[in-house]
C-alpha cells in the first residue's frame, strides 16, 4: 500500500470504540451491558421534533443545498437563542451551522491556526480535540487542571505557557471528561488573557443546556454590547434535542471571522443537514419546556451518582456535572486502561480510562447521561464487586 499522511498516522485512535470492543466480550453474567463510555442522551426526541425532522426531509427542498453557512431560519433562531441567554448585539451574520460540534472544533482550528503554531488544551483534554490538532499539524499544548482545584484551569499558569506560536486558548465548559462547570470569573480573566496576548478565546459549550439548578449561562463576555472579537463559541444541538444522529452544531464569532470560516466549511461540509436545521430552527423556541425537563432529569442524575460514589468505599468522586463523572479509583498502581478492560469484560460496564484524556493513570471517566437510575444502581453493585 502507497504510504499514507504522517500526520494521520502518528494520531491516536478513538478511545471508545476499543472499550467497546472489551464490552463485547462480556458474557453477560452481572446483568445487561452498561454503556457508560459515551455521551449520548438516553431518551429519543420528541414526537413532534421526529415529525417535523420526517416532514422536511420529505420535502424537495431539504434535498438541494443550503448556504455554507447554514439556513437563514436556525442561524437567526440561534442567534435570538443565543442573545436571550448571553445579551450582545447578535444576529445571523455572527453565527454559522456546522456538521456537529466536532465538526465545527475542526473547521475553527483550521482557520485560526496553521502547522507550527499551538493552542492550549487544558488537560484533562476531550480527545478529539488534541486528535485534530496533531492531524493539522498544531501543537495541542497542555494546560494541566489540578483534582483539588476541582479540575478549573488557572490563567495564571496558561499565561506561563504562552509564547509566539499560540494562536488560540480552548476551553470547555462544562467540561468533557471531568463535567467541571468554569466559574463566569474564570472565564473572564481567560478571556482578558487572551485579548492582551492577541490570541484567540475559544469556548466549547457542548454541555451549556446541562448546567447545574440555578445557573443559566457561563458568563457574561458579550456584556449587552458588540461580540468580543476574539471569542469564538463552539455548541451542539445533538444533546439539547438528542439528534446526534442528524449532525449539527453551531460556531458564533465576529462577522469577519466567519467569512474565512465558511472557506474551510465549504470543503469540508458544503452544508450540514438541511431537513435536521428546519426541524431545530422550530425546536430552539417550541421545545423549551421539553428541555428544561431533561435537564432537570439530568441534574437529578448527577445527585444520584455522587450519592451512589459517597456508598462506594475505595472509590472517590472528583468532578461532577452536565453528562460526566470523574472519579479516583481503588486499583492503585493498575493502569487505569487495564482498569477500564477489566470492567467492560468481567463486569459489564464500560467506561473510559483517565489517559484517554491526557489524564492520569488514577481516573476514569463514567457518562451517565444514557443510563436510568436503576442502571446507576446496577453500576454500583459492579464497582463494588469489582473492587479490590
Amino acid at each position: 500500500m502507497p504510504p499514507l499522511n504522517p500526520l494521520v498516522l502518528d494520531t491516536g485512535t478513538p478511545p471508545i470504540p476499543e472499550i467497546q470492543a472489551c464490552g463485547a466480550r462480556y458474557d453477560g453474567s452481572r446483568g445487561p451491558l452498561l454503556n457508560l463510555c459515551q455521551a449520548v442522551p438516553a431518551y429519543p426526541p420528541p414526537p413532534a421534533m421526529l415529525a417535523r425532522l420526517a416532514e422536511a426531509a420529505g420535502s424537495p427542498d431539504a434535498a438541494r443545498y443550503g448556504p455554507i453557512a447554514g439556513d437563514d431560519a436556525l442561524r437567526e433562531a440561534y442567534a435570538a437563542h443565543l442573545g436571550a441567554i448571553y445579551g450582545g448585539d447578535l444576529s445571523a451574520k455572527d453565527v454559522a451551522i456546522t456538521a456537529g460540534c466536532n465538526q465545527a472544533y475542526f473547521v475553527v482550528m483550521a482557520a485560526l491556526a496553521q502547522r507550527g503554531d499551538a493552542v492550549l488544551l487544558p488537560t484533562p483534554w476531550y480527545f478529539n480535540h488534541s486528535m485534530t490538532l496533531d492531524m493539522l499539524g498544531i501543537e495541542a499544548r497542555p494546560l494541566p487542571c489540578r483534582s483539588q482545584s476541582g479540575f478549573v484551569p488557572d490563567p495564571e499558569d496558561a499565561e506561563a505557557l504562552i509564547d509566539e506560536r499560540v494562536r488560540a486558548i480552548v476551553l470547555v465548559t462544562p467540561n468533557n471528561p471531568t463535567g467541571a462547570v468554569y466559574p463566569a470569573e474564570v472565564i473572564r480573566r481567560f478571556h482578558d488573557l487572551c485579548r492582551q496576548r492577541g490570541i484567540w478565546l475559544v469556548l466549547d459549550e457542548t454541555y451549556r443546556d446541562f448546567l447545574p439548578p440555578g445557573q443559566d449561562r457561563l458568563h457574561d463576555l458579550p456584556e449587552g454590547g458588540a461580540w468580543p472579537d476574539n471569542l469564538v463559541q463552539l455548541y451542539s444541538f445533538s444533546k439539547s434535542f438528542a439528534v446526534p444522529g442528524h449532525r449539527l452544531g453551531a460556531v458564533a464569532a465576529p462577522a469577519p471571522f466567519l467569512a474565512e470560516l465558511s472557506k474551510v466549511m465549504d470543503c469540508v461540509q458544503i452544508c450540514a443537514s438541511r431537513a435536521g436545521q428546519a426541524a431545530v430552527a422550530w425546536g430552539l423556541g417550541a421545545l423549551a419546556e421539553w428541555r428544561a425537563a431533561n435537564r432537570a432529569e439530568m441534574n437529578e442524575r448527577a445527585a444520584a451518582v455522587r450519592t451512589a460514589f459517597a456508598r462506594l468505599p475505595g472509590w472517590r468522586l472528583e468532578a461532577l456535572g452536565a453528562y460526566f463523572a470523574y472519579v479516583r479509583h481503588p486499583f492503585g498502581s493498575t493502569s487505569a486502561w487495564e482498569v477500564a478492560r477489566h470492567l467492560a469484560e468481567e463486569h459489564g460496564l464500560m467506561c473510559l480510562p483517565g489517559p484517554a484524556f491526557a489524564g492520569e493513570e488514577a481516573h476514569l471517566r463514567i457518562a451517565f447521561a444514557n443510563v436510568d437510575a436503576a442502571a446507576i444502581d446496577g453500576m454500583v453493585e459492579r464497582l463494588r464487586a469489582a473492587t479490590p
